[in-house]
């Protein structure tokens, strides 16, 4: 892509040159964008198929992309296109779909000891040690399984109508 978009600069405006390496560029997207649907489509369906509870965090994605150096990640990886995947295909196959809400602390958890550490907001912190238990957690992992046990019990708790 970086090669035809470079190739573009280098023809006159409005050339029918221009409009040929345009459309090319346009050929790429579109690609792109296809293999991404793809893959979000595959993977929705294997979740959705393969497990009866799924547990995703309810982000302000309109917030995120207001902040520069998440924007394009954000944009690239289509987030609320695959949520909303989920969305349907839990109601078509009949599986539950929680949202645990935007605020839960889900990176500030050890996972391991259930203790808070706010100290851990920082998001340049990839890697950390609970200072509680000493156990070793990668950031997005230890998130996962926060979300995943706060989405169960809120599942337990939305069928039981016990906390």
């Amino acid at each position: 892509m970086a090669k035809a978009q470079r190739s573009l600069s280098r023809k006159q405006k409005f050339s029918n040159n221009w409009h040929k390496q345009k459309k090319k560029i346009a050929t790429i997207h579109e690609k792109v964008v296809n293999k991404r649907k793809d893959f979000q489509h595959k993977l929705s369906s294997e979740l959705v198929q393969q497990y009866d509870v799924i547990a995703i965090e309810d982000l302000s994605i309109s917030d995120m992309l207001k902040d520069k150096s998440y924007s394009k990640s954000i944009h690239d990886a289509s987030w609320s296109e695959f949520a909303t995947m989920l969305t349907y295909k839990c109601d078509w196959y009949g599986k539950e779909l929680v949202k645990v809400g935007k605020h839960f602390p889900s990176t500030q958890i050890c996972s391991s000891c259930k203790q808070k550490h706010p100290i851990i907001k920082d998001t340049s912190i990839r890697v950390w040690t609970c200072p509680t238990c000493q156990t070793n957690h990668d950031r997005d992992i230890n998130a996962a399984v926060n979300i995943l046990e706060e989405g169960m019990h809120l599942s337990t708790v939305g069928a039981t109508g016990i906390a």
